[in-house]
């Protein structure tokens, strides 16, 4: 078995913990790279994502806090569309801080419980 990185140790340790106390909520995902952030609603019973936003194709910049917050406020508008009111924070291998933090702080704005 090939030796695991640091942070995809810390996404599967972040993954298994949600796992544990989850109950049947919807995981909020949270990915983001130099140029983008991104978050999907994912139904893990079903294995479906019920809904997803992110700085992909628009013209301004993504890689900035407040692209991310837009992106948390979109997040919780599409889930609420879909039916979807409490999630569980899935921050996968990422610091609760910076972008992140302020996608999770405009989706808890927007209606969004977690």
């Amino acid at each position: 078995m090939a030796k695991l990185s640091l942070f995809e140790r810390r996404r599967r340790r972040v993954r298994s913990a949600l796992r544990a106390r989850s109950g049947d909520k919807p995981r909020l995902s949270v990915h983001r790279t130099g140029r983008h952030i991104y978050a999907q609603v994912i139904d893990d019973a079903q294995g479906r994502t019920v809904a997803a936003a992110s700085t992909l194709g628009e013209k301004s910049s993504g890689a900035n806090v407040d692209a991310a917050a837009k992106v948390g406020k979109d997040i919780a508008e599409a889930a609420k569309k879909a039916g979807v009111t409490t999630v569980v924070f899935d921050r996968g291998g990422f610091l609760y801080h910076g972008r992140v933090k302020a996608l999770a702080d405009a989706a808890r704005e927007g209606g969004l419980e977690f």
